[in-house]
């Protein structure tokens, strides 16, 4: 791997609307990929850059996001102005156990048009000539089937060009129209992904698998398949061996919001720096620890 490498993550950074216990609402910025965005930036240090993705609208919001981006570190060439549009939005609710529940508002928002606009073009041209391109069953999602087949498409020559492709499962079915269009979008991308962060509570909702065995079975050409399963130890498939690496506990679970994302982060950095799987995972577990324990997804630097 280059040692300076070009990150792309591409997919959908929302406004976040955090209710707390006193009725008050906490506004912020939020979004699986943008999430990863951020912790990786940390996570390198002094190591490549990072380039965001997406598309957002011309009002305060979008500029907001852009500010609080360029503020952590990532680059903002690949970021669409769409004018007229918006961003989504969504609110988080938390339980007494930290558990998170989510409701949306992004029928409309400008990142449906990322790659369908005549703006795209360049974006789409420049993403092959990255040295790692990340993306998520999010923004699959959010992309509608023209957007899917035109980050498909350029995922290909990515790879063709030597780049390595990083997919985080993350499925959420309230953004697909059914579950069959979900498996075929994700099925047709995983034929072209290099290391595979899967949650396996989300595989055995879009798949039906019923244990990491079936997970694992189920993708015999990717590389690296790294098996996300929450308090449990991560299990790793990679360059023929098996890992399991232990969770950290922790005692006060606060918001469990950008817990897969953030250990992504961790994950990818590591390896990008050399390190093994499992010093890569118990990064990952390091960084989900801390974020678990602070409302909201992105904790203070």
């Amino acid at each position: 791997m280059n040692t300076h490498p070009h990150i792309a993550l591409i997919g959908e950074c929302m406004i976040e609307l955090q209710h707390r216990a006193d009725g008050s609402l906490h506004q912020s910025f939020g979004g699986d990929t943008l999430n990863t965005a951020v912790y990786l930036r940390r996570e390198l240090g002094e190591v490549g850059s990072v380039d965001y993705v997406t598309a957002l609208g011309d009002d305060s919001f979008s500029d907001a996001m852009c500010e609080h981006w360029h503020a952590e570190g990532l680059g903002l060439g690949m970021v669409q102005r769409l004018p007229g549009r918006l961003p989504g939005l969504y609110c988080i609710q938390t339980d007494a156990q930290g558990e998170r529940k989510f409701l949306y508002w992004r029928n409309e928002a400008a990142v449906r048009d990322c790659f369908t606009t005549p703006a795209a073009e360049p974006v789409l041209a420049a993403l092959p000539c990255y040295d790692v391109v990340y993306f998520s069953g999010i923004t699959l999602a959010v992309l509608g089937d023209i957007g899917r087949e035109r980050l498909l498409q350029a995922l290909i020559e990515a790879r063709r060009r030597g780049a390595k492709v990083v997919f985080d499962n993350n499925y959420r079915p309230r953004l697909w129209a059914d579950v069959q269009t979900a498996r075929e979008a994700y099925r047709r991308v995983l034929a072209e992904v290099d290391i595979a962060l899967l949650t396996e509570d989300d595989e055995r909702a879009l798949f039906g698998y019923e244990d990491s065995e079936q997970v694992f079975a189920a993708y015999p050409s990717i590389a690296e398949v790294v098996l996300k399963r929450g308090a449990d130890a991560c299990l790793i498939r990679c360059a023929g061996e098996r890992f399991a690496v232990p969770a950290l506990k922790v005692e006060k679970v606060v918001d469990t919001t950008a817990a897969g994302d953030s250990f992504s982060a961790a994950y990818l950095a590591s390896r990008l720096k050399g390190g093994s799987p499992q010093e890569a995972a118990l990064a990952g577990h390091r960084l989900a620890s801390r974020v678990i324990q602070v409302p909201g997804a992105l904790i203070p630097r």
